[in-house]
């Protein structure tokens, strides 16, 4: 088969072929229809700091945000067929150790991450564990199923483990208007919040238009002093602060806001990296503030999918979701999506297989 593989520990990867990975008893042979760029991605391609860091072992094939149909089956598979189109969890968990007993298999302590600890979807197939094909939701564009492992960490941020008090009918800062921020943004309104606040950099086009189109009742320039932004915060909201902040930039400035735009008693969620480790004032921003405080990582397995499916009946919700993808291009010119993602021209950028 086909595949993007990174080699060397340099910027770039080329497509080469390589042998068509086998299936254990259950596991499934995904056949790809769509990928999609995510970030990390963008960072392995160009090989940042954090890449240089984190990937332990090349070559890797890489990617983990697709869409195939299921060709092929273990023997003890039950849960899918073959003809079914599926999207890919990332988190290949042990099922043994304490978290994933405890139901906390997004966090496994031995967990691999699909494009990073073990061959991704960049290719014309894929391996995966049975329990990591999840069904598309009838009639959804496999596009759209590209899209599901993202929009799950979305899903999470806007609604943690056991934050039964939701998002309805509350005020939300989104500080930062990547996809994730983006769909989260479209996630707010189809749960009902009241008023959704965002913040981007106002020369991010793109993405500064998107947060409108996903439903934002006010897009603020995050180029602004900080004090200055968490006011507008304030002016939006009568005073009071927003109900829910999303830290979704990795921004240390961003932190601070999220915070101090927090109503006392409110909830942040954070999923933004930070390059550096950040300070904050822990006493006023959290503990006499009696704020909630979530640190998001991936999707719950499999409770968030659950709640996905759910949002995704909603055709206006898919709507938009698709207007994050900009562009749709053969896999042969991944070099070009890569450089539209690094450049910020497109929020997302689906890739089909044409080699």
């Amino acid at each position: 088969m086909q595949a993007v593989v990174k080699r060397n520990r340099a910027p770039g990867a080329r497509i080469e072929s390589v042998d068509k990975p086998a299936i254990g008893k259950r596991d499934v042979l995904i056949e790809m229809r769509h990928s999609s760029i995510c970030g990390t991605d963008v960072h392995i391609w160009y090989w940042n700091h954090w890449a240089e860091r984190r990937l332990k072992q090349l070559p890797i094939i890489f990617g983990h945000e697709a869409c195939g149909q299921v060709v092929e089956v273990g023997q003890d598979v039950r849960s899918v067929e073959v003809g079914d189109l599926v999207a890919a969890e990332t988190h290949i968990v042990d099922e043994e150790c304490y978290q994933c007993r405890t139901g906390r298999m997004h966090i496994c302590r031995d967990v691999k991450i699909l494009g990073v600890d073990a061959d991704g979807v960049f290719a014309e197939y894929i391996s995966l564990p049975e329990m990591n094909a999840r069904k598309l939701p009838e009639g959804l564009d496999p596009k759209l199923g590209s899209l599901l492992e993202p929009l799950g960490n979305a899903t999470f941020t806007v609604l943690p483990d056991e934050c039964a008090e939701g998002v309805r009918d509350k005020n939300v800062f989104v500080a930062g208007c990547g996809p994730i921020g983006l769909m989260a943004i479209a996630i707010l309104k189809a749960l009902g919040a009241n008023k959704v606040i965002a913040s981007e950099l106002a020369s991010e086009n793109v993405r500064f238009g998107l947060a409108k189109r996903m439903g934002a009742d006010v897009v603020l320039d995050a180029s602004v002093e900080p004090d200055d932004l968490v006011a507008s915060v304030m002016e939006e909201t009568g005073g009071n602060g927003v109900d829910v902040s999303l830290e979704m930039s990795g921004a240390p400035s961003a932190l601070g806001q999220v915070f101090d735009a927090l109503t006392p008693g409110g909830r942040v969620s954070i999923l933004g990296l930070y390059p550096d480790p950040v300070t904050m004032d822990v006493n006023n921003a959290i503990t006499f503030k009696s704020a909630m405080v979530y640190g998001i990582t991936g999707r719950k397995m499999f409770d968030t999918w659950e709640e996905m499916y759910r949002i995704l009946a909603d055709e206006d919700f898919r709507s938009k979701l698709s207007s994050i993808i900009s562009h749709t291009l053969p896999m042969r010119e991944i070099v070009d999506g890569m450089e539209l993602i690094r450049s910020k021209q497109s929020a997302k950028v689906s890739l089909v297989p044409e080699w």
